[in-house]
């Protein structure tokens, strides 16, 4: 089941790691799977890999004089971008796989992220116990944390590699083949206080289209963005935008300020909503900022707290959104859910707040430009109503 057309490639700094490198590329080699190492090293002392770190440094926009500055910092980053660039040019590339600590985890991840999704990705990473999100980001790469240092090879350091060589391995040889779909794929975003809408899109849509849903946590909205500059959408269902919420109020679960960047760039056919923008998140209670002190607070768990967004606040996202949706020249609808933007904005729970919502919705239309091509559309309905469903996908076959 190999796919000889598919090569793992073993990338690391070979002036420092060669053998733990060398380690890995005999255990895929062992599998059956073709190998090329790549010496990652910034120092001029790598020695031993398939292709050299200057074959890898002229993929830099600045040629390998913007790698090799002899200065560390800067050539870790000059080369972590050079080496972006070169695993895009290799059609032969079927799984990455490094190991390494800060330095070799901070070279090889943004190549893995440069990757489309579903090509193998491994990193073997003493930082892989830690908050792994900067490395991760929107990816689906594999972090393994090597127990002991990647420095030598002992009865720890080996069993460790070789599983992550055999997990490559095993990824490459068994890979999923492709659907056999002719449904084009859309994407959506969901949070917990906006699953029943979402869920009801998705069934009036799921037979004639490939419904991809993304968790609306920060590294999903950035996950929803990728795929959208990716091409990978005839068209998206943003029914949950709270991402903004935390972006401009300091929550946990910012997606970033390219939020809606990618539907700008691509002209993606857009319908979205103003879902859950009536909560930031943060983690325990005990981490909700000092300057939010006496604000609305509900706990939803152990480790999340929800705090309602004011009139203020909602005014602000409202200006912010506007001004995104103004710059999108490709088809868009906006609908705005009168009567409450999430679960716990209704009558009767904690975060019900009429004058808060129409703070949002004033902001919008008040910054909002409409176009032939661009619409809000209210409603005097719940995110979460049927009928609001109902509207969230005539305004995408309308579009779409």
């Amino acid at each position: 089941m190999t796919r000889p057309r598919s090569v793992a490639y073993v990338a690391g700094t070979f002036d420092t790691k060669r053998a733990e490198h060398e380690f890995l590329r005999d255990r895929i080699a062992a599998q059956g799977i073709a190998v090329l190492t790549v010496d990652l090293s910034t120092s001029g002392k790598g020695d031993g890999a398939n292709i050299s770190a200057e074959t890898v440094a002229v993929h830099h926009p600045g040629g390998r004089a913007a790698v090799f500055t002899n200065d560390r910092g800067s050539a870790i980053i000059a080369m972590s971008e050079a080496f972006a660039q070169f695993v895009q040019t290799r059609s032969d590339l079927g799984g990455l796989i490094s190991a390494g600590g800060s330095g070799g985890t901070s070279l090889a991840t943004p190549a893995m992220r440069a990757l489309p999704i579903g090509v193998p990705k491994l990193m073997v990473s003493t930082l892989a116990s830690g908050n792994v999100a900067p490395y991760v980001g929107p990816a689906d790469i594999c972090m393994m944390y090597p127990v002991t240092d990647v420095q030598g090879l002992n009865r720890i350091s080996e069993q460790v590699l070789a599983n992550a060589a055999h997990a490559l391995a095993g990824m490459m040889e068994f890979a999923l083949p492709a659907r056999a779909t002719a449904r084009p794929a859309i994407g959506l975003t969901m949070f917990g206080v906006t699953t029943p809408c979402v869920q009801m899109v998705t069934r009036q849509l799921e037979g004639q289209y490939d419904c991809l849903v993304f968790h609306a946590t920060g590294t999903g909205g950035q996950s929803f963005e990728k795929l959208i500059e990716s091409g990978a959408f005839v068209g998206v269902l943003d029914i949950t935008t709270t991402e903004i919420a935390d972006l401009l109020m300091g929550g946990i679960l910012s997606a970033g300020e390219d939020r809606l960047g990618a539907v700008i760039r691509t002209r993606t056919p857009y319908v979205g909503s103003a879902g859950a923008l009536d909560m930031v998140n943060f983690a325990a209670k005990s981490t909700v900022p000092a300057h939010y002190a006496g604000r609305n607070l509900y706990v939803h768990g152990p480790h999340v707290t929800l705090m309602r967004t004011t009139a203020e606040e909602n005014a602000r996202m409202g200006t912010w959104i506007a001004e995104r949706l103004n710059r999108m020249e490709g088809p868009v609808r906006f609908l705005l859910p009168r009567k409450g933007v999430s679960l716990i904005d209704a009558p009767g729970k904690p975060f019900h707040d009429p004058q808060a919502d129409e703070a949002l919705f004033a902001a919008l239309e008040a910054t909002f430009k409409p176009a032939a091509n661009r619409r809000l559309v209210s409603l005097d309905l719940e995110i979460n109503d049927p009928k609001f469903a109902e509207a969230v996908v005539a305004a995408f076959r309308e579009i779409v």
